[in-house]
């Protein structure tokens, strides 16, 4: 008798979460610290009494509210239960028996898990010294099965963004028929002028596919809605794979919610990159070697101290997020930042 579940699953790890203790400082999921946007708990309490009908199937009203902010069609955005969701589906679209996707490494911890699932064949290039896409080294990872690049700009979880001289040279190096796709997730906190808005600079592309989410600035990290931007043909494609009604009804209402509710956005946003640029250079002062990040994170290049420092944050009431070869560091507010830096000064000096 042969077993029900695929063999290859057990080379996947389960996705990890940043970790969640009561009463302890959580800088270890990317969360802003901010609470809601304005309008958005007001929303939500509408829409409960709508909670006993499905939610609409094609997500009109927010297809379209991006579209028109965007300055894209309607038909070429694609909604789904984060980003992280839509790259899954992606991954399912693209993906033929033998084909593979190349992306960075150490780059989103999900992308792995959708290419198994989806059955295709990873290609991992490493990240540079200083913890950046090697965009040429992807680009000549492509190869005849290759059905899509992924670039994570900014990267989670080391924080570097990709040049827009680097982007054109990797359309350039790259067949049209093999999808670029470029996952922003973090793109509200870029200030980098060498940094695209791909969805500006590539939405014409037939092989572009963008990626964004309400989870980060726009502050929905628990309702769980994101989208991607790509030819019609690709967003109709990710669409047929996209569970039917997976964005619930306080989800797309949320969702509208925080897009009247712009400005404060990039005002919250603001503060953050304002405690980016301290934080980063205090700490910078007792690691030299953090990475430069456009996110609302940054890395500690700690390697096989990775662990020990996450213990030892912990043991301070402080979560972070440590990998293999290193801890993301989320910036919250002020005072959680300078907890944060107090953790890095005396894990060092111990």
């Amino acid at each position: 008798m042969t077993k029900p579940i695929r063999a290859d699953l057990e080379s996947i790890p389960l996705y990890v979460p940043g970790k969640a203790l009561p009463e302890a400082l959580k800088l270890s999921s990317n969360e802003v610290p901010y609470g809601p946007l304005p309008g958005v708990p007001e929303a939500i309490a509408d829409a409960i009494g709508q909670t006993h009908r499905y939610p609409d199937l094609a997500v009109v009203r927010l297809r379209d509210a991006l579209a028109e902010r965007l300055g894209v069609d309607a038909d070429r955005i694609t909604t789904g239960t984060g980003s992280v969701a839509l790259i899954g589906h992606l991954m399912q679209a693209i993906a033929d028996p033998g084909c593979d996707v190349v992306y960075s490494w150490r780059s989103f911890e999900a992308y792995p898990i959708a290419a198994t699932v989806a059955g295709l064949r990873s290609v991992q290039v490493p990240n540079t010294p200083d913890h950046r896409h090697d965009l040429a080294a992807m680009a000549k990872a492509v190869g005849p099965d290759t059905r899509a690049v992924v670039v994570c700009s900014p990267n989670n979880p080391t924080g570097p963004a990709v040049t827009a001289a680097e982007l054109d040279e990797l359309f350039d190096a790259v067949d049209p028929s093999v999808l670029v796709v470029i996952d922003e997730a973090y793109r509200e906190f870029v200030t980098d002028p060498a940094v695209p808005d791909a969805v500006e600079r590539y939405a014409d592309r037939p092989n572009a596919v963008v990626f964004r989410t309400f989870s980060k600035a726009w502050g929905l990290a628990g309702l769980r809605a994101g989208y991607l931007v790509g030819s019609p043909e690709v967003a109709q494609a990710v669409r047929k794979c996209v569970i039917p009604f997976a964005v619930n009804v306080l989800a797309q209402t949320a969702a509208l919610a925080a897009l009247e509710a712009e400005d404060e956005m990039r005002r919250r946003v603001a503060l953050v990159v304002a405690e980016r640029e301290r934080t980063l250079a205090a700490a910078r002062e007792i690691v030299p070697e953090i990475p430069d990040t456009q996110a609302n994170f940054f890395w500690l290049p700690f390697g096989e101290a990775s662990a020990p420092f996450a213990a030892h944050c912990e043991e301070q009431g402080i979560l972070v997020r440590p990998f293999e070869d290193g801890v993301r560091v989320t910036l919250g507010k002020p005072e959680d930042n300078d907890r944060a830096l107090e953790a890095i000064r005396s894990f060092e000096e111990s």
